[in-house]
């Protein structure tokens, strides 16, 4: 007769670590849930309070930051805060021109320029060309910097209509306006028309506008006199919406 092994009411050790693994896979998912709650909370009182405050910093800037210290020589950023009113509307239309031209139409995503995007570029030439807004650009410069493409997709997609919500869309672009960079350190349209023009963001001429706009897709390699092609293809844009 063959001798019984194990005690009969004993878990088999099998069972036992399959159960262990669950269990912790139930609360490795539960602290992610809880964690992208808070981060997303976090995120809506920032967009609050940046209705009515300007941003002390951004993502961008602090990784600028970051760069400058494995570089030579003292990093000094300029950034000058302005209202909107403070900036020329010429420089306004410029930048909604060149960057986002349905930027009152839509609700944070242009899917019109996204189906553009991926028919012509994707399709046509095997690459993706970008078609963020106005709106993903700020999401990106304040909270999650220029690293990590598809993670930081995904981090921005619930941003982007809670800052369309919270904000609305002229201090989407005040904010965007002050803060978006315009060449080395240099941060926001104030500094830009310092650094490129001496002068104010109020005073931009239309050329000047358009010469500043088309900097913003490359702000570290591309200079403002050099953007001749580029600033036409803008005052174009401009005049076809009626400015």
């Amino acid at each position: 007769m063959r001798p019984k092994s194990g005690n009969p009411g004993q878990t088999p050790p099998r069972k036992i670590g399959a159960g262990r693994q669950r269990g912790f896979l139930r609360r490795a998912l539960r602290f992610l849930l809880w964690a992208g709650l808070a981060y997303y909370a976090a995120m809506a009182l920032l967009l609050v309070a940046f209705r009515w405050i300007d941003p002390p910093t951004t993502a961008l800037r602090l990784e600028r930051r970051a760069e400058a210290l494995f570089r030579p020589g003292r990093y000094a950023e300029q950034w000058h805060p302005v209202p909107l009113s403070r900036i020329s509307p010429h420089l306004q239309h410029a930048v909604i021109a060149a960057e986002d031209g349905n930027f009152y139409r839509h609700w944070g995503f242009d899917f019109d320029q996204i189906e553009i995007a991926v028919k012509e570029d994707f399709l046509e030439r095997g690459r993706l060309r970008g078609a963020s807004t106005i709106t993903q650009q700020l999401v990106k410069n304040l909270f999650l910097g220029t690293r990590g493409s598809f993670a930081r997709k995904v981090l921005e997609a619930p941003l982007v209509p809670l800052a369309e919500l919270l904000l609305g869309k002229d201090r989407i672009l005040e904010i965007y306006l002050n803060q978006a960079e315009w060449g080395p350190a240099v941060f926001g349209a104030e500094a830009a028309a310092e650094f490129h023009y001496r002068t104010s963001a109020r005073a931009l001429s239309r050329q000047q506008a358009t010469r500043l706009a088309a900097v913003l897709p490359s702000p570290l390699r591309r200079r403002p006199a050099r953007m001749n092609r580029y600033s036409a293809v803008i005052d174009e844009r401009m005049r076809a919406h009626g400015w």
